[in-house]
């Protein structure tokens, strides 16, 4: 996992270095401070070389501008160096989504995709940047600062020493408790949000049933276990600070009795003491990098395996090596023997089961049956949006297996119940039938959808903001809007899944025109809540159980007084 990790340094290699270089030479210019103060109290005052006591003042001054411009340029590149390869991972993670199969959508929630992308990203981003450059400040310095102590006084370095374990230990162990309170205070918020906006979004229905009291009993509870988790992180970071605060003190404290008495000892100079007070001073910084160092880099860690845990994810439905582009001429489909089933939690859920059934080109079918007889997985496994256990799918007699995934859904145009429209404008939304759509050809589309004169009539037309999942429209408003972009696309095959089962029938009636309209020349699939709407259909399947139990037009279906009759009666 580090060495995968590692890898993406390459790409920055050049970055990396710089960073790594102005760490070192910061660390390293640290140092020399408390030695040159040092020589100047043991050697150049007491022999009054004031010429040269100068001059060791303004090499000082040189060492601080010298570590200040290593510092810009270690804080400024170092932190692009984790910009850049953030912004690679995000770029690699979402482009490798764009290739993941339906199945994983199912199964994945949206909330735990959008933290891979920003929340764990920008941790793996703080690691990538603040773990190798605090590693080295940290090691190099301490190391640098005690091979001198060490060679000034040996026995007052011994004495300095003792604090340093402790004090790094104690630092991790509450510095990791602090990060775990600090999470639970994040969950918690998050519950806390979800309660009050649970309660928001549903005032209508809380105040209808007069439920304010048990909604406020249930944001109290959530706020109750906020408050509570806050206490217990003061507490713990009381504790902490308290602590790591004291052991810093009694650093001090060992260096200066350990030099007092080893200068009553005769042991060491004075000078030596004020060189070692100096280098204690250099010597904590890194103290507090390491203890962050350890959790960082355990958080930046986890992250980054759940990141390559999605991108080793492959995706379950992939293009054959020889897949070719799909041309569509008739638009005849054939699905033979076809059976499917889900994965789930409690294995494999039986959908379809040995489906047969054909559409001549050009012509238009309907699907329908009861609720969960699998009509909608049927047309998602004409767009080989799942991968069917048996069986074939054939459009013109090529099996949907043997062409690119990418030319079989442009030769297929779905509008669906639950139409989804992107927070942008019309004009945005219409352009994702053809990215080179006029706007002639767009107020062409509107009027063959019915949506003419409703978009002619904003003040902003065509860029008008349609809202987020497009809120600003009816649902009828977005259903044509859904057809107008399928008009700019133009496919050959059309899918017309429950789109009208939840409109008012006015709404039903212009939608209805505009699908007929769209569907003149086509192979047009039809799946109906309304029976009504699906009369004139060429050949009508009955589902039911994931297999045609019937087919045939409407009357002749009514004529058999069978499956499709029941549903007529009942629905219509």
């Amino acid at each position: 996992m580090l060495r995968r990790f590692c890898s993406y340094y390459r790409y920055y290699k050049g970055l990396f270095a710089l960073d790594m270089i102005a760490a070192l030479v910061s660390s390293l210019l640290s140092l020399f401070t408390p030695a040159i103060v040092r020589y100047i109290l043991s050697t150049a005052l007491p022999a009054r070389m004031f010429i040269n006591i100068i001059w060791l003042l303004i090499a000082i001054v040189v060492i601080y501008l010298l570590q200040a411009a290593a510092t810009y340029i270690r804080i400024k590149w170092g932190h692009y160096l984790g910009v850049y390869m953030e912004n690679r991972m995000r770029s690699e993670l979402f482009s490798h989504l764009q290739e993941l199969s339906f199945s994983y959508f199912d199964r994945t929630k949206t909330g735990t995709i959008m933290s891979r992308i920003t929340n764990d990203l920008f941790n793996i981003a703080e690691v990538a940047h603040h773990c190798p450059e605090d590693f080295l400040i940290s090691v190099a310095t301490i190391v640098g600062a005690y091979v001198l102590m060490f060679s000034f006084s040996w026995k007052l370095a011994l004495v300095s020493v003792i604090p340093l374990p402790v004090m790094l230990v104690y630092g991790i162990i509450f510095n990791h408790r602090l990060k775990e309170r600090n999470r639970a205070i994040r969950r918690t918020i998050a519950e806390v949000n979800v309660a009050a906006e649970n309660s928001i979004q549903g005032i209508r229905e809380v105040k209808s049933y007069s439920r304010e009291k048990l909604q406020e009993k249930k944001f109290n509870a959530s706020n109750t276990e906020l408050k509570t988790s806050r206490e217990k992180m003061y507490q713990t970071m009381a504790f902490y600070q308290t602590g790591i605060g004291f052991m810093r003190d009694f650093y001090y404290f060992m260096t200066i009795a350990g030099g007092i008495i080893l200068i009553a000892l005769s042991e060491v100079e004075v000078y030596d003491l004020v060189t070692f007070l100096l280098y204690v001073s250099v010597v904590l910084p890194p103290i507090d990098r390491l203890i962050n160092f350890t959790e960082q880099f355990t958080q930046g860690m986890a992250s980054f395996e759940r990141f390559t845990e999605i991108l080793d994810i492959k995706p379950q439905i992939t293009d054959r090596e020889d897949a070719v582009p799909l041309a569509v001429k008739d638009g005849s489909i054939e699905f033979s023997d076809v059976s499917f089933s889900y994965e789930g939690d409690d294995g494999r859920e039986q959908v379809i089961e040995h489906l047969s059934l054909s559409i001549p080109g050009g012509t238009k079918a309907a699907l329908v049956g009861e609720s969960g007889a699998g009509k909608s997985t049927i047309v998602s496994l004409l767009g080989r949006f799942y991968e069917r256990q048996g069986g074939s799918i054939t459009i013109d007699g090529v099996d949907i297996d043997s062409v690119t995934q990418k030319s079989l859904h442009e030769s297929i145009g779905f509008v669906q119940q639950n139409v989804f429209l992107f927070d942008a404008t019309i004009r945005e939304n219409l352009r994702y039938g053809r990215v080179d759509a006029t706007d002639e050809e767009m107020w062409e589309a509107l009027r063959n959808a019915n949506l003419y004169d409703f978009v002619a009539s904003l003040p902003k037309g065509l860029d008008t903001e349609v809202g987020e999942r497009g809120t600003r429209l009816s649902g009828g408003q977005k259903q044509r809007l859904s057809i107008a972009r399928i008009f700019l696309k133009d496919p050959k095959i059309l899918i017309f899944d429950e789109a009208t089962s939840s409109l008012d029938t006015e709404s039903e009636k212009l939608i209805q025109e505009a699908f007929d309209r769209l569907s003149k020349g086509r192979t047009s699939i039809v799946i109906a809540h309304r029976l009504s709407t699906i009369k004139d259909s060429d050949i009508i399947f009955v589902i039911d159980k994931g297999m045609v139990k019937e087919s045939g037009t409407h009357q002749e279906l009514l004529d058999k007084q069978g499956l499709y009759y029941k549903l007529y009666s009942l629905k219509d």
